[in-house]
């Protein structure tokens, strides 16, 4: 009987000494967790990248030049040999006129020539002839003044009148025929004048291509009558249209809060949807004036186009770098903190975690910023820690448990002026989902 007390009373003992350390266990986990550690912060690090903020516009292609060719003169087509497509090089020819009438002008023309020619002839014998006569009767003038001279009464008065009216009678022919003589030259030049005028007609019946281009319209067939192009009448149809498309004119309207950034020779980046491809573009010229409707200024880009593989009317969306920072230091944007200083200043500001996972407030000079990310000029280096979000939640000094959250270091900011969306289809597929 007793042994059986003493074991109700150990069995009692062990329940007891059990209770005890439980409660003791207990107590102890709930003053561990009424001591919390410090808060978290979610951190990003400081890094090294570029900033780009670039404008986004929409343009539509148009070729260099284009032009109407007009035949100089008028006349029936021959023959044409190009057609709508045909690509052609300059001093091509392109059609070739029959104008009759034409043909016996220049046939006359050089008849003229050769007329003219032989009136030279006959003048230049017509001096020889002149100034022998004059030489004979000048010398018998001569003599007999000489003999009158020496031997006075010898010569009769009559007969040395005679014979000095003789003399100055030929002297005049020899003027005369002379000036013949270069009535015939300046009548040669005249008929060559002439003949070059109608042969420079007659070359203008071989129409040819002002320059390298495209036909993009064909306006008459072979034995088509083709007016002048001299002639004022605008209803008057050239042969065909010619359009230099080597060379594709991209004009873009650039708001005016942008106009600053547009400079002439900056390369741009051209996206054409319809080619999947994109091409380098160069800043060319532009209007130097608002439009006081649409507040843009008008803007064109030139866009090599050797293959021709951009058409005229084609629209493309153009990337045009307004600001660039290359190897800067880069950080969220969300990090930075506008803080009011009591003279009504504002400073920007960062928390940084220092090495001990302290929060420190800093005070740096930012430059240009993206939608994501924002340049620092000064007050950070490579590798600080900064805290990206709800930094009102944190002191200086105040220890944190830091959370490093990847972001990247760069990034393409753009700015939209108006874009064109060639699939509109695949984008609205792409919303569903």
């Amino acid at each position: 009987m007793r042994k059986r007390l003493w074991v109700l009373i150990s069995a009692a003992a062990v329940v007891v000494v059990a209770v005890v350390v439980l409660w003791h266990r207990h107590r102890g986990s709930s003053a561990v967790e009424a001591a919390p550690g410090p808060p978290a912060a979610e951190v990003a690090v400081v890094q090294r990248g570029s900033i780009d903020q670039v404008l986004t516009l929409a343009g539509q292609f148009q070729p260099y030049q284009v032009i109407d060719v007009h035949p100089k003169v008028s006349g029936f087509i021959r023959h044409i040999y190009v057609d709508i497509g045909d690509r052609v090089h300059q001093g091509e020819t392109l059609a070739v006129l029959e104008v009759p009438e034409l043909k016996a002008q220049l046939t006359g023309t050089v008849s003229e020539v050769a007329r003219s020619k032989d009136e030279i002839d006959r003048a230049q014998h017509e001096v020889k002839r002149a100034e022998s006569t004059y030489s004979a009767l000048h010398a018998d003038y001569q003599r007999l003044l000489q003999t009158s001279q020496a031997q006075p009464g010898l010569v009769a008065q009559q007969e040395l009148d005679d014979a000095q009216a003789k003399d100055l009678s030929s002297e005049a022919d020899v003027d005369a025929a002379k000036a013949a003589l270069d009535a015939a030259d300046k009548g040669m030049e005249v008929s060559r004048a002439n003949n070059q005028r109608v042969s420079a007609m007659e070359d203008y019946t071989n129409v040819v291509a002002p320059l390298d281009g495209v036909i993009i319209w064909r306006y008459a067939d072979t034995g088509a009558l083709i007016q002048s192009g001299v002639n004022s009448n605008s209803e008057d149809l050239p042969i065909v249209k010619l359009a230099q498309s080597g060379l594709m004119r991209l004009r873009l309207p650039v708001p005016e809060n942008y106009v600053r950034y547009v400079h002439l020779g900056d390369n741009v980046r051209v996206r054409v949807d319809a080619l999947n491809r994109s091409f380098t573009g160069e800043i060319v010229r532009f209007t130097r004036e608002l439009n006081f409707e649409t507040r843009t200024m008008e803007t064109e880009v030139d866009v090599p186009n050797k293959d021709l593989a951009i058409d005229s009317g084609m629209y493309a969306n153009v990337l045009m770098r307004l600001n660039h920072a290359d190897n800067v230091l880069t950080i969220p944007v969300g990090a930075i903190v506008l803080h009011r200083n009591p003279d009504s200043s504002a400073q920007n500001q960062v928390y940084v975690i220092d090495r001990d996972n302290h929060v420190q407030i800093r005070n740096v000079q930012v430059g240009i910023e993206g939608n994501q990310l924002a340049e620092v000029r000064s007050g950070l280096e490579e590798g600080d820690r900064v805290i990206l979000a709800g930094e009102e939640k944190y002191r200086q000094g105040e220890a944190v448990s830091p959370e490093v959250t990847a972001t990247p270091a760069s990034e393409t900011a753009p700015q939209s002026g108006g874009v064109i969306d060639m699939n509109p289809d695949a984008k609205a597929a792409e919303g569903s989902e």
